[in-house]
């Protein structure tokens, strides 16, 4: 199977966890009972949400980010369906990266199939290098699997700031991510291809200057890496930055969509928890925001 990912993707993010669990519905440690039935209930909210909105215009870029501790059900519709889907394979809430099952990754990942395998990884080059090497190792190993198995590598990115990076940017977490983000997220890429990690599609920070985006798609594609693409991730931003996010990566070479994820369905969701909408509202209101990122970025692909 070639590297990389042919055609654009928009993908609605939920595969959230222990900030789901904990932040949305007020739960300590790991959800049972009817506790558990009513988080998966809200992933399940989410995807109808996202349903509505493929109905409307259904387009084979339409995609879906769903874990399998909540979300399972959905990761099977999904599949079922014919539903581009992602599913994480990180433990949840960890600085560094490890697998959620040990080294039953595998099977898990052979039980669902997947479109793509996902990872969250917070990576700084300039961060704890023993800590960067151990995630590397168990990158390049998963990496290593998935492509000897067909199967395709989702890569989210984040660079959380050094106190002398952010010292550097006067403090300021705007200026980091404007100035200094750019370049540690390049140098990122490079570090974890030389370590054997291949990514079909990486998932990237919003960038405010198209320079950035394209010097960010051309290290992805380095070295004959033609088809490797790179999706813009939402941040738990407001819909007015994650729109002019994805406005400046549309047209550059080598970016194809985005996944973004609480942006779209946060107010919905707790609306509907806090009855102030019912189940159907909420759901409508999830499609309207994902089918508005989904034209915010066409359009400015087009245009």
């Amino acid at each position: 199977m070639a590297l990389g990912h042919s055609g654009p993707l928009y993908i609605l993010a939920f595969d959230h966890r222990g900030s789901y669990s904990k932040g949305v519905f007020g739960i300590e440690g790991t959800p049972s009972g009817a506790d558990l039935d009513r988080v998966a209930d809200g992933k399940k909210l989410i995807w109808e949400g996202f349903s509505k909105a493929v109905d409307v215009g259904a387009d084979p870029a339409n995609g879906v980010l769903v874990d399998e501790q909540f979300g399972g059900d959905v990761a099977r519709a999904a599949r079922s369906s014919g539903v581009t889907f992602a599913m994480p394979t990180e433990k949840s809430g960890q600085n560094e990266f490890d697998f959620e099952y040990g080294d039953d990754f595998t099977a898990h990942i052979e039980e669902f199939d997947p479109s793509f395998s996902k990872v969250l990884v917070r990576y700084n080059p300039d961060g704890d290098q023993e800590m960067n090497k151990r995630q590397a190792e168990r990158l390049a190993r998963l990496s290593s699997w998935l492509h000897d198995n067909d199967r395709k590598f989702l890569f989210e990115l984040l660079v959380p700031a050094e106190p002398e990076q952010l010292e550097q940017a006067g403090g300021d977490k705007h200026t980091y991510d404007v100035e200094v983000r750019p370049d540690l997220v390049v140098r990122t890429i490079a570090e974890c291809q030389a370590a054997g990690i291949e990514a079909d599609v990486w998932k990237i920070e919003g960038l405010d200057k198209r320079e950035d985006c394209v010097r960010v798609s051309e290290q992805a594609r380095a070295d004959g890496r033609d088809g490797v693409a790179c999706v813009v991730l939402g941040r738990g931003a407001d819909s007015d930055a994650v729109a002019n996010w994805l406005r400046v990566g549309a047209d550059v070479p080598g970016y194809i969509g985005f996944a973004v994820g609480r942006t779209i369905w946060m107010d919905a969701l707790k609306g509907w928890m806090a009855d102030e909408l019912s189940r159907d509202e909420a759901a409508n209101k999830i499609a309207a925001n994902y089918s508005f990122m989904v034209e915010t970025f066409t359009s400015a692909r087009d245009g």
